[in-house]
């Protein structure tokens, strides 16, 4: 029954983008963040369902939009800049090629699409309606993970989703990640949606939502999530008038929730400050040292999954304690081949200094981008102006969350945060185009009313 709904879901949306083109880009969202061909079976597990949304896709902008108001901007020539990096790291002198073309064949579609969505990105219904689209299909994985971390389904590893499948939005640290960074993108959409307009409903769901992807971290068990969740907390207070009422009401929350926490999630949180007495987080500190040591003698990279030739010997420390005595166990543990856990040595380890000044760049731009819009549509009352600046905002949030969830996981190439720097990219351009619209009008209006006191004086001249 599954297969069918998904089966004729998937095709509805394929069929629709006969009529609208630009279904065609969203069909891909949702089968690039769900991939629905992962737990189905049948024609949708053997088709290519991926490569014929992109296809088509593209050719359906090429063949049948309107190329009104697209614009390549400086950060997708950065994103261009960043693939062909990659494309030749991969081919010209990646450490492991086999490895490295498997990971190629999935980062140079995410980051063609992210340099090829903004071009779509038009009017302001196309960019809600792909807020929409990235929200509601990661909120299928999210309110999936939510309901069995209230069932009890949850713990480190164990968190089985629709697949259980270690990859994209379905392993843990990413799908925390990704789940705390589009909160402020549900806020908007419920506070400025238009596709469903703001009411009693939406809010009901965008806040039941809200509390899955708040439950993502304790399914998971993950650490980056719990930091992730307190950026958030940090960066909501820039936009809260009684700061001191939301800091003691969370503060009651953090409070009211401890006790019904798994005692297995607070023994794995109280580890983040003590990483010798973490197997997990020791690792994550020789790798970065490994990876620093490899940028110095490798400076250009040394292709995807470069990582593979690491090998590091450390010591961790555990302290037991019986009454009043204290023991500490110290352990020599050897490791080879650890992947990064950092999208930050992930780019240096991978790409080089190169790569990730182009990587550190793209995300440093866009929330410049974001905070230029910000404060350009501050003074304006006009609803489309408030709805633009708080978007700005959302993704703003958005991005810093990520930056500092990706300092403790690899996810450097993850789709859906490309997907989240071409909204950026639309609202940026669609905000410099109309102002530069607005700058030309009246430019006109100015060159007329000279024009015409030109001509009143002329005429005042003219003898009688």
């Amino acid at each position: 029954m599954l297969n069918l709904f998904m089966l004729l879901f998937v095709g509805g949306l394929l069929a629709l983008g006969l009529r609208q083109p630009f279904i065609w880009v969203l069909s891909y969202l949702y089968i690039d963040i769900v991939a629905p061909q992962m737990f189905t079976w049948g024609l949708l597990s053997v088709l290519p369902i991926s490569l014929i949304a992109f296809a088509a896709a593209f050719a359906g902008w090429l063949l049948l939009d309107s190329k009104e108001g697209s614009r390549f901007t400086f950060r997708q020539g950065l994103l261009t800049a960043l693939l062909l990096y990659c494309g030749a790291s991969t081919f010209l002198w990646a450490d492991y090629p086999e490895a490295a073309v498997a990971k190629w064949d999935w980062v140079w579609k995410a980051l063609i699409f992210a340099i090829f969505l903004p071009l779509t990105l038009r009017t302001r219904l196309r960019i809600e309606a792909t807020a929409l689209v990235m929200v509601l299909s990661a909120a299928a994985i999210i309110i999936n993970g939510g309901l069995k971390t209230v069932t009890g389904g949850g713990g480190y590893g164990t968190l089985n989703l629709f697949v259980d499948n270690n990859t994209g939005l379905y392993e843990g640290s990413t799908l925390s990640c990704v789940a705390v960074a589009i909160i402020p993108l549900i806020v908007w959409l419920a506070r400025f949606g238009t596709v469903f307009r703001s009411d009693w409903k939406v809010w009901l769901f965008a806040v039941a939502l809200i509390f899955a992807a708040l439950l993502i971290p304790v399914g998971t068990q993950t650490r980056t999530g719990l930091l992730c969740i307190g950026v958030l907390g940090v960066l909501t207070l820039r936009a809260t008038k009684h700061r001191f009422i939301f800091m003691a009401l969370s503060g009651l929350a953090v409070l009211v929730a401890i006790p019904f926490l798994p005692e297995s999630y607070t023994e794995r949180m109280e580890t983040i400050g003590e990483h010798e007495a973490d197997q997990s987080a020791s690792t994550r500190i020789a790798v970065w040292e490994w990876t620093w040591d490899y940028a110095k003698s490798h400076p250009m990279g040394g292709g995807f999954d470069a990582y593979r030739g690491n090998s590091f010997t450390y010591l961790t420390r555990k302290a037991e304690t019986a009454g009043a005595t204290t023991s500490v166990e110290t352990s020599t543990v050897t490791e080879k081949g650890r992947a990064y856990h950092s999208a930050y040595f992930e780019m240096l380890g991978e790409q080089g200094f190169p790569g990730l000044i182009l990587w550190l760049w793209l995300h440093a731009l866009g929330l410049w981008h974001m905070e230029w819009v910000r404060r350009h549509l501050k003074k304006s009352e006009d609803p489309g102006d408030k709805s633009f600046r708080s978007l700005a905002t959302a993704l703003q949030n958005g991005n810093v969350i990520y930056l500092v969830g990706a300092a403790f996981t690899g996810i450097a190439f993850q789709p859906f945060i490309f997907m989240l720097c071409a909204l950026q990219i639309g609202l940026w351009s669609i905000v410099k185009r109309r102002d530069k619209e607005q700058k030309s009008r009246e430019a006109k209006a100015r060159r007329a009313a000279l024009l015409e006191q030109n001509h009143a004086a002329s005429a005042q001249e003219l003898p009688a």
